[in-house]
């Protein structure tokens, strides 16, 4: 049985950091591109970023310099770093997991294995 088991998240004020978390199990996670997108209150599913099995990202430009996503393949988790969080940001974040290989970043809302989401909120 797949699971993609997502912690952290939470409120903070502006300019603020959060982590997020992502453990997983039942697929061979070293072989899976693992992915990252979020959907705002009455707004479309939007692709943030992905990481593939060597480690390469790719980042939507919005958040390119103030979001990380890290990989452990040893512990098949994820590791997301928000830093310098704007009011914007605010959305429901989930993780991803694909082996289609040739899917872009900013369909990561169709991955295969999806996390059930964390809310992230960002007041001014």
């Amino acid at each position: 049985q797949v699971q993609l088991v997502e912690s952290g998240g939470g409120s903070v004020q502006s300019g603020g950091s959060l982590r997020l978390s992502c453990a997983t199990s039942g697929y061979t996670y070293s072989r899976y591109r693992m992915g990252w997108f979020r959907q705002a209150s009455g707004k479309e599913r939007e692709g943030v970023a992905t990481i593939d099995h060597t480690g390469r990202t790719k980042y939507e430009d919005s958040v390119k310099g103030r979001f990380t996503i890290s990989r452990d393949n040893a512990k098949n988790t994820l590791t997301r770093q928000m830093s310098n969080l704007q009011p914007d940001d605010t959305a429901v974040y989930y993780c991803a997991a694909d082996d289609r290989w040739w899917l872009p970043l900013q369909t990561a809302y169709v991955y295969k294995y999806q996390g059930q989401g964390t809310q992230v909120t960002v007041s001014s």
